[in-house]
């Protein structure tokens, strides 16, 4: 038994290492999630402003703040492309919008590659708050006084959202990671 964790589970000869990351987990699980968030804020909810916060971008953030390496800086192009065809937005704000965040948080990481949690939070505010605006004004939507202050909920929800949408992809960055036992 381990006595950091004990209930790791060890190998006939006990030890883990040498154990195979599950490559079908490792590729599949991010994108997934991503999807999923783009299919689940569409869910209708009968309110008098827009209240769901973009889930399938909070997730693409969310990846990429926690795990920096993961995807490719031309990523937001396809899954954008995905959220376009689920969201009923003009079809390719979401591939730009998402390509344009991928391609500041990729400069921002590398001008400054040491940060905080509250620094990461607040840049994924600025990011959330400024791809809701954005895809108000890409879908056409008329943006006077009383327009702005319908997506103030929308936006300060996006913000206060990050931190359960950051911890729900570290555990299932640890489910990506499990590791399988190999045959031998």
């Amino acid at each position: 038994m381990d006595r950091l964790n004990p209930h790791a589970r060890r190998d006939e000869y006990g030890s883990r290492i040498n154990r195979a990351h599950s490559p079908v987990l490792a590729y599949t699980v991010p994108t997934f999630t991503i999807l999923l968030g783009s299919i689940i804020a569409n869910i209708p909810i009968a309110t008098a402003l827009p209240l769901m916060p973009p889930l399938g971008f909070l997730m693409l953030i969310g990846w990429r703040v926690v795990r920096p390496g993961l995807f490719p800086v031309w990523i937001g192009f396809p899954l954008g492309l995905c959220d376009d065809l689920f969201s009923g937005q003009p079809f390719g704000s979401a591939i730009l919008l998402w390509s344009m965040a991928m391609l500041v948080i990729e400069a921002v990481d590398v001008r400054f590659p040491w940060r905080s949690f509250i620094q990461d939070w607040m840049a994924v505010a600025v990011a959330s708050s400024s791809y809701v605006v954005a895809a108000a004004v890409l879908s056409g939507a008329d943006l006077g006084w009383a327009g702005a202050f319908a997506l103030l909920p929308q936006i300060l929800l996006s913000v206060l959202i990050y931190p359960m949408i950051a911890r729900m992809v570290a555990r299932l960055d640890r489910l990506r990671l499990m590791r399988v036992r190999t045959i031998r």
